[in-house]
């Protein structure tokens, strides 16, 4: 006895997911155009009015800033469609005689207050003048929303919060790691943008006082770290005769992987051409996707015990 999602639940949490991340993409573009600092202050878009207006010296790139800053409605939006999602699902698995699953709920929550802390600290980058490590905690923070929309996804898929391993612990520890060395890839690659060319406005900004080719050599060191243990895990799983979810999803992070490091090293020789490091942005995203639902494809739900154990609860 189960309670699946209605089609509409699955939609807003999708819709979630592709919010948070392409919010992301959005933002860099922002930069990328020099359009960082378009709307000079914050929460208004210049002193006295909220939205741009036709005195301002910053041209279009108002706009640019403007209609990023707008998306945010749209994420607020798609946040409360999935809390509703999720407490109707409850409601569903209470009617059925189940339990509820809060821990559902609780990370649409989390979706929802992390999109205000996020824009707290986007108009800090502003006040700010777009400082480097703002910029980077600003990215940072969506990579960890992008993380919550990418679990509850996928957990809200599943019948119940029970779950069990399905391949060896250290091949899982394995999978752990590799999590952690992309969030330390994502990290450092903020330093490398933070030492690049692509301030964010056309104005003088304040670099990080790194050289910009050790930083970037150090960040591809990282990324080849990343590639051999994927690859070691890969052929561990195949050897170990894991799941073909477990290898699949391991896959698709390989693909994605090796998209994302010819995109860097392609962006890397050809001077950072603005449209490469916007792609290079958006592999970053589907990369962390990928890895995030890599290591949640290494359990799965418990559902004969769990949902017996539900059933006896609810009587």
């Amino acid at each position: 006895m189960t309670t699946p999602l209605r089609t509409w639940h699955k939609r807003a949490l999708q819709a979630n997911l592709v919010a948070q991340a392409g919010i992301v993409v959005t933002g860099a573009i922002v930069r990328l155009t020099a359009s960082g600092l378009g709307c000079p202050t914050w929460p208004e878009c210049v002193e006295g009015s909220i939205t741009p207006t036709s005195t301002q010296t910053e041209a279009w790139h108002k706009y640019i800033e403007f209609g990023n800053r707008m998306l945010t409605t749209v994420l607020v939006v798609v946040a409360i469609a999935c809390i509703a999602a999720m407490r109707q699902h409850n409601m569903d698995r209470v009617a059925a005689g189940l339990t509820r699953r809060t821990l559902l709920l609780k990370l649409a929550l989390a979706c929802f207050g992390g999109i205000f802390a996020q824009a707290i600290l986007g108009g800090i980058t502003v006040l700010t003048g777009l400082n480097p490590l703002t910029v980077a905690a600003h990215f940072l923070v969506s990579i960890g929303l992008i993380a919550v929309a990418a679990i509850l996804l996928w957990r809200a898929q599943e019948s119940t919060d029970s779950r069990e391993l399905t391949i060896s612990p250290i091949a899982h520890r394995g999978i752990q790691t590799l999590v952690g060395l992309a969030l330390i890839v994502i990290v450092i690659g903020t330093l490398v943008t933070g030492t690049g060319p692509h301030a964010g406005d056309t104005a003088e900004i304040t670099r990080l006082p790194f050289d910009p080719r050790v930083i970037s050599w150090i960040h591809a060191d990282v990324v080849l770290l990343f590639m051999g243990l994927l690859i070691g895990l890969l052929v561990t799983l195949h050897a170990l005769n894991a799941s073909h979810s477990v290898k699949r999803a391991g896959l698709v992070t390989l693909v994605v992987a090796l998209g994302q490091g010819t995109i860097g090293y392609v962006q890397y020789f050809t001077s950072l051409p603005w449209v490469l490091v916007a792609f290079h942005v958006a592999g970053a995203c589907l990369l962390w996707i990928a890895t995030v639902r890599f290591l949640l494809s290494t359990k799965s739900a418990t559902e004969t015990q769990s949902v017996r154990l539900e059933v006896q609860t609810a009587l």
